[in-house]
């Protein structure tokens, strides 16, 4: 009998556990809530009842592509029509600009089939097909004049600190430009359009620092094909370096980049030593000590808690003006989103 293609409906429990015992017979087995939740549509390709590939995606994402090993001589014709049919589907929904996160094992089969690697590494690659694209993301950026010093500072900003400003006005001091990128990831408290207003407003006056978004290229990359959580991190932090070295340096004629030190955390940490071991060989990499407020290190997670505990006023020395009025004026709308489940907790 001829194989078709179907949907899966993952709201239906004996659908997704057939599709999930799928993925894990193929090593797939990292199933995370946040990872999963997001899966817009799943198809699979059905020999009578039995499901030998199938594939997802999540907003401009295709994700959780496996195809059967038996019936080898099959395999490349089912990974094509998988990828054909979300790329058709994707296309009804005027969604022309496609992303892989994949193991290093397929990025050949991605690349077959017309996607664009964007950065590898041992753990993982990013592919790309379609428009907008890379070249078109850095087409809309300022330029400056060759020879510029040219900071780059990526922060997520949720929201946009006096430590955040802190770092800003130290690289604006030490160069002729500063690009600001905010990282785009909904999953903040703080929406990205939010951040990038209050990091804009915040830092209206220096006049050398240009705000941009940070767009697909500077986000949370997907990692439900890794198993070990070391692994995850050393993969999304090693990607974003690469990322950042192979396809934002050179065309923006960045030379250096400013972190801000993190003492507490383990995975900025381990972010920090990738981009010094990856980017540090074209960049300079400066990491400057966090700004401290009586003794305390500033934190925009501190803020998000008082914002939680409806204690703003613990919080305001440690935002800009612009913030502290955006965070009064919205303060019922941002605790709405806590009351409904938006962590507060992480960068």
């Amino acid at each position: 009998m001829s194989e078709k293609i179907q949907d899966i409906y993952l709201s239906n429990n004996s659908a997704r556990e057939q599709w999930r015992a799928f993925l894990e017979e193929r090593g797939i087995k990292n199933f995370t809530k946040n990872e999963t939740k997001l899966i817009e549509q799943t198809i699979g390709i059905f020999d009578d009842d039995k499901l030998v590939a199938t594939g997802s995606f999540a907003n401009n994402v295709i994700k959780y592509v496996a195809v059967c090993d038996a019936g080898i001589q099959n395999k490349g014709a089912r990974f094509n029509k998988v990828i054909s049919e979300l790329e058709n589907r994707l296309s009804q929904l005027s969604r022309f600009h496609h992303f892989v996160f994949t193991k290093p094992e397929y990025q050949n089969s991605f690349e077959h089939v017309g996607f664009r690697t964007l950065a590898a590494t041992e753990f993982g690659v990013i592919l790309e097909k379609g428009t907008p694209n890379i070249e078109d993301y850095l087409a809309k950026i300022p330029r400056f004049a060759s020879g510029s010093k040219i900071a780059s500072i990526v922060m997520n900003a949720n929201p946009f600190t006096k430590g955040h400003r802190y770092l800003v006005e130290k690289a604006a001091r030490e160069n002729d430009y500063v690009y600001v990128f905010v990282v785009k990831q909904d999953a903040s408290l703080f929406k990205t359009s939010e951040r990038v207003k209050l990091v804009k407003e915040g830092t209206a006056d220096i006049e050398n620092v240009i705000v941009v978004s940070g767009g697909d290229y500077m986000v949370s990359f997907p990692s439900y094909f890794i198993k070990d959580k070391e692994k995850v991190i050393k993969y999304q932090t090693l990607l974003d370096a690469k990322i950042f070295k192979e396809q934002i340096i050179k065309p923006l004629g960045i030379t250096s980049r400013y972190l801000g030190s993190e003492p507490f955390s383990h995975t900025t940490n381990l972010y920090n030593k990738a981009l010094q071991e990856e980017v540090g060989t074209e960049i300079n990499i400066v990491i400057v000590d966090r700004l401290e407020i009586d003794k305390e290190v500033v934190s925009a997670t501190k803020v998000r808690k008082s914002i939680a505990r409806g204690k703003v006023s613990e919080c305001l020395g440690n935002v800009p003006k612009t913030t502290a009025t955006y965070i009064i004026a919205n303060l019922k709308e941002l605790q709405l989103r806590i009351e409904k489940g938006q962590r507060i907790d992480g960068n």
